[in-house]
């Protein structure tokens, strides 16, 4: 005869325990949580609209809104406080743990969900103005960091990356109440998108959606992998995310503090010394922007000092190794987009 198995108890269980949970056995719901006053909130400016739709939210293991679904997956750790420490413990942060920042991945992911229930995508003048939704999801993007054609919602110009995503970002900066988006966006070509979401709200006030498909992919429930196994993987998926994702190169180059009482110079100031003949190199060797190299070199910077990282070598073998280093890492995001390539995202 089995052993039953005793209910898990989140306040208490040990983590090495909770990191041996399968993610469908985590016992948590939406109800009752503050998740789901997000959701009602979501509902309400919905509502405020004239919009007749308030899509279905179900605990997933990412924010996502399956493809030509209606539906919108919260990623679980929300759940629970205790989950959400160990996503913060796991990834460096929350993403959506406030509730300002949850309500803006909840009006994007609405964005998503509203496209697809009333086939806006499909209208010839959506598509002039954003684009065609067929076009793939590759897996970057680059962005132009001081364009005026798309709205700033989501971390990372984010609207940059897809049609769909240009427009569900314009959406939600559309949807967030308070905001006066005519004088924000006043000059720019993004007021004119959105004038465009305005028009086509107003022309569905008040009718039902066409198409409601609200297949939960990647639900909780379905997924056998351990939260241990999960974090695994997201963590080689986001390598360049952490702040250790220069590490190999830095112990290869520097030396780890010495026992002894020689003074050597620290490798933080060897960034601070070699910082702008750095930029300029690599940038003219790459032709990548400025302020991405210095972006890079900053985090190098606060990683050596945080590792008390010494110089082992003279200067300009350092100074060589760190510029070949670095015009590596931009070559590779010239090509894909990212200092390190990584694996497709197939959902959104």
């Amino acid at each position: 005869m089995k052993k039953k198995k005793l209910p898990i108890d989140l306040n208490v269980i040990p983590e090495e325990d909770l990191l041996k949970t399968r993610l469908c056995d985590l016992p948590v719901t939406i109800e009752g949580t503050w998740v789901k006053e997000c959701v009602d909130q979501l509902y309400q400016e919905l509502s405020s609209k004239g919009i007749l739709f308030n899509p279905v939210c179900y605990w997933a293991d990412e924010w996502l809104t399956p493809e030509g679904e209606t539906c919108i997956g919260v990623p679980f750790y929300l759940a629970h406080p205790r989950l959400m420490q160990l996503e913060k413990k796991m990834m460096e942060e929350v993403e959506g743990g406030t509730k300002a920042d949850c309500m803006k991945l909840l009006r994007h992911e609405a964005g998503h969900a509203i496209c697809y229930a009333y086939k806006l995508n499909k209208r010839r003048e959506w598509q002039n103005i954003f684009g065609l939704s067929t076009e793939e999801y590759k897996d970057t993007y680059k962005y132009q960091r001081y364009s005026k054609n798309y709205v700033h919602h989501l971390k990372g110009f984010y609207a940059q990356y897809h049609p769909d995503e240009d427009f569900v970002e314009t959406f939600a900066v559309w949807l967030t109440p308070d905001t006066d988006w005519q004088k924000k966006y006043q000059g720019w070509r993004a007021s004119q998108k959105l004038d465009y979401v305005d028009h086509l709200m107003r022309s569905i006030k008040g009718k039902k959606p066409l198409c409601v498909k609200a297949h939960q992919w990647w639900r909780l429930a379905t997924l056998k992998i351990t939260l241990e196994n999960y974090y695994k993987k997201r963590r080689i998926s986001l390598a360049e995310e952490f702040p250790d994702f220069h590490d190999n190169f830095l112990k290869k180059v520097f030396l780890s503090p010495s026992l002894d009482h020689a003074k050597k110079a620290k490798a933080s100031v060897f960034f601070q010394q070699y910082r702008i003949d750095l930029i300029e190199a690599v940038s003219a060797v790459s032709s990548q922007k400025k302020y991405l190299i210095e972006e890079i070199l900053t985090q190098m910077e606060k990683r050596a000092k945080a590792l008390r990282l010494e110089i082992k070598q003279d200067d300009i073998k350092t100074i060589l190794q760190t510029a070949s280093y670095l015009t590596a890492l931009m070559m590779n995001y010239f090509y894909v987009g990212r200092l390190r390539p990584k694996k497709a995202q197939k959902r959104k």
